[in-house]
């Protein structure tokens, strides 16, 4: 057990217990999912631990966002990593839909309150653009271009590994992993739902490389997965980090980076009132940035 305290020594008792219920632990490879279970001999063991959100600090009021974009139908925002895109629970923990609401005022959900004005989601860790509805038929007509796959979107991605080509397609059927729900696997073909991911090299490195990442569906940690399925994972991201291969490692001295460097850099679409067509960008965030530009040299 010393491994496991080792890597874990900030972390409570709850917590370990409910990442072992997960799957996250391994005895000798093997997923252990009884806390309480007790070892008659030794073995290794793994820990996938992934960075709590709960310790980066996000500023409580609207300050948090950036706004791209505003105007009497919709709302465009730069979220930062860490932020929610919208509460999970009445009294649970605030968005950014919450942040939008405070700047400008009450916007439709639909029927659910949860998610005022919220077109689409990202991740928590994920940082980048997201939409906003100002008006229930705004909101409705922007829902249904993201369900019809008519927006156009981009990712960038700095992830381990060098792209055997300068642009590939990713296919594979997702879904959630029996032995670890909070995961989602590649299953296989007519299982889940399927999947489609295009990707071009920007730039590369030694060892590590940065992506545009062009999803053509949109399923649930879609990116994350697809590109660590072809040996590509994305830095920072230890919940699909790949078991027992080993990676690049990121040089001694380097900026360091507390999430997955994934990033919602660009959105295309038709306004839903004037049926303009429109495109917002977001630069790379200053971590992200920061990396790059360290792996450069």
């Amino acid at each position: 057990m010393n491994l496991m305290r080792d890597s874990a020594q900030e972390v409570s008792r709850s917590r370990l217990q409910a990442w072992i219920k997960a799957g996250r632990l391994r005895l000798g490879g093997v997923v252990v999912t009884k806390p309480g279970l007790l070892l008659i001999s030794g073995g290794d063991l793994e820990l996938d631990v992934e960075t709590q959100p709960e310790a980066r600090a996000i500023p409580a009021g609207s300050e948090a966002i950036a706004i791209v974009h505003a105007d009497d139908h919709l709302i465009v925002i730069d979220k930062p990593a860490g932020l929610l895109t919208h509460r999970n629970s009445e009294h649970g923990e605030r968005g950014a839909a919450d942040l939008v609401v405070d700047r400008f005022g009450p916007l439709p959900d639909l029927g659910d309150p949860l998610r005022p004005g919220v077109a689409h989601r990202i991740d928590r860790e994920t940082s980048g653009l997201l939409v906003f509805g100002r008006t229930a038929e705004a909101l409705a007509a922007l829902k249904d271009q993201f369900r019809a796959r008519a927006v156009a979107k981009t990712y960038l991605a700095l992830v381990h590994g060098e792209p055997r080509f300068d642009s590939d397609w990713v296919e594979g059927w997702l879904g959630r992993s029996e032995r670890a729900r909070d995961r989602i696997g590649v299953m296989p073909e007519g299982e889940g739902r399927h999947a489609s991911t295009y990707y071009e090299a920007r730039e590369r490195f030694d060892g590590f490389a940065l992506l545009a990442v062009f999803p053509k569906t949109g399923r649930t940690h879609q990116i994350r997965v697809h590109l660590s399925s072809v040996g590509l994972p994305i830095v920072g991201d230890t919940l699909y980090k790949p078991r027992g291969k080993a990676l690049s490692k990121v040089p001694a001295g380097a900026p360091e980076m507390n999430r997955h460097a994934l990033h919602a850099h660009a959105l295309e679409f038709t306004h839903p009132a004037t049926g303009e067509a429109l495109k917002f960008e977001s630069p790379l965030p200053k971590d992200m940035s920061e990396l790059a530009a360290f792996l450069r040299k």
